[in-house]
């Protein structure tokens, strides 16, 4: 990547943190919020309307990182059905994600197979939280806030939060299963 289209990069990511701060205040629903994909592009959660979505803040060299297959199977095996899983990754919890996006993207496809949609590296605690989070916070508590990597947060197809879950929580568990499954349809809805 060229120095230009570096700074490019991190002047979008700043103009898409100001906009979420603002947002975070006035927020009504997770379709208020927006991520800076992976690719560079904006990645607003409002395209994933009426769809249940998982969202996962993710590192690449932490204990959990094998918590990707859970989540790919996830992916596969409900997106027919309306779920969207969104990996966030982070370097918030012992700097284990230190990679660059490609680098991040890379690792992903090639030890995964991951396909769903992901984020570029985004903070996901504190005060300088991406505003998708700290909604999230002020909506669930304190206890739902990320404290590692994996943490999971379940929105409904309105857009609002329906649970989280903690990184302790395997993505393909019975607990997350039956959550998701009550947001879907019993049936893929027909194209």
């Amino acid at each position: 990547m060229t120095v230009r289209a570096s700074l490019r990069t991190v002047a979008m990511a700043a103009v898409f943190s100001v906009m979420g701060a603002a947002s975070a205040m006035a927020a009504s629903s997770a379709y208020d919020f927006t991520f800076q994909g992976i690719d560079g592009k904006p990645l607003p959660l409002s395209q994933f309307k009426g769809k249940a979505i998982l969202v996962v803040n993710t590192a690449s060299q932490c204990g959990f990182t094998p918590q990707y297959k859970g989540l790919e199977a996830l992916w596969q095996r409900y997106r027919d059905r309306g779920l969207v899983v969104v990996g966030v990754p982070s370097d918030d919890f012992g700097g284990q994600e230190p990679g660059n996006a490609n680098q991040i993207k890379d690792f992903c496809e090639v030890n995964y197979s991951i396909d769903f949609p992901m984020t570029d590296k985004t903070v996901v605690s504190g005060d300088s939280a991406h505003p998708f989070y700290r909604w999230a916070a002020d909506e669930l508590g304190f206890l739902a806030k990320p404290r590692w990597n994996f943490h999971k947060y379940l929105v409904g197809p309105d857009g609002k939060l329906v649970s989280w879950f903690s990184t302790m929580t395997d993505p393909e568990s019975d607990k997350v299963r039956e959550a998701i499954e009550t947001l879907l349809p019993e049936k893929a809805p027909k194209s």
